[in-house]
């Protein structure tokens, strides 16, 4: 089985920002690039993103300065720096504990939106940092006892590390390893369709968490067999994908189906099936959707058909 090369760069990658880690230790220059004047701030309100333009179907990411940003500090929620975008710093801030953010803002500012309802519509920079600020919020709301003591945390390093009061610990942001994988066999491709998607047709590849002392491709094997009763063989890299929802790496692959009886779990599936290159190229007159235009799935399958 061939490697599949990734045709473009996944949806969410592509960041403009220096992450800069080594500023997060200085102290003076965080507390001076939280006053600065041309400071940026990426507000975070209950995991969604601040944009305008949703509505004429051109959206783009809107970034404060100035009074805006303090307003939306002064909602008293954490924050972290992101890095530098062309010398500006960049932070994130979360606004949760508003019940409206919106009137805190000058008018016609946008509204906060699903990020991935429109990522495949933002210029490619603008996802990954809304995605970097959704990411890292999603785990500052969700880190503030330790995991080993219970006692409050306290942050550090410019809000990328959380201390703990009590036992001293240290808790850093996590990221939750996935991997996704397209397994093909006899030009055809095993797609299915999730449980968690009861009302709609859409048909995506198989996934699923690395476990702890398993490699990359062990965790392809090992997610197939158990949710659609298919054994692989060669298992080939394809590309990564940042996936804040709310905190997992997509490592894609593609993958050689050794059997074809298909025996599903069905806690997690409703339904898998081998597809056809020409069903999976006009899918909707075959009853069925292909995954969501921004996902690492859509471009294993679309990667695939390409070299057909």
């Amino acid at each position: 089985m061939l490697s599949i090369p990734a045709s473009r760069p996944n949806a969410y990658t592509g960041s403009p920002l220096d992450r800069a880690a080594k500023l997060r230790e200085d102290d003076a220059f965080i507390a001076g690039a939280l006053a600065g004047p041309e400071t940026l701030f990426v507000p975070v309100w209950r995991s969604r993103s601040l944009m305008k333009g949703v509505q004429d179907g051109r959206p783009e990411a809107v970034l404060l300065t100035g009074a805006a940003a303090e307003a939306v500090r002064m909602a008293g929620g954490p924050w972290s720096f992101l890095g530098l975008w062309e010398s500006r710093p960049v932070f994130a801030v979360d606004c949760s504990e508003a019940e409206d953010p919106l009137p805190l803002l000058p008018g016609a500012m946008g509204s906060f939106t699903d990020l991935r309802a429109v990522a495949g519509l933002l210029p490619p920079g603008e996802a990954s940092v809304l995605a970097h600020a959704r990411g890292l919020m999603h785990w500052r709301t969700r880190h503030r006892f330790c995991g080993i003591c219970g006692a409050g945390c306290e942050p550090g390093s410019a809000g990328h590390v959380m201390h703990c009061t009590g036992c001293k610990g240290q808790h850093f942001p996590r990221t939750d390893p996935a991997v996704i994988m397209l397994v093909v066999r006899d030009n055809r491709a095993l797609l299915a369709h999730s449980q968690r998607f009861p009302t709609t047709t859409m048909y995506s590849t198989l996934a699923g968490f690395v476990e702890p002392g398993e490699s990359l491709e062990e965790a392809v094997r090992r997610e197939v067999e158990e949710e659609a009763g298919i054994k692989v063989g060669a298992v080939r890299y394809h590309s990564s994908q940042p996936w804040p929802f709310p905190s997992s790496i997509m490592l894609g692959f593609h993958a050689e189906g050794l059997t074809e009886a298909i025996t599903l779990d069905e806690e997690e599936l409703r339904d898998a099936r081998w597809f056809t290159v020409e069903q999976l190229r006009d899918p909707k007159p075959h009853g069925f959707a292909l995954p969501r235009a921004d996902s690492i799935a859509r471009r294993l399958i679309e990667d695939w058909l390409a070299g057909q």
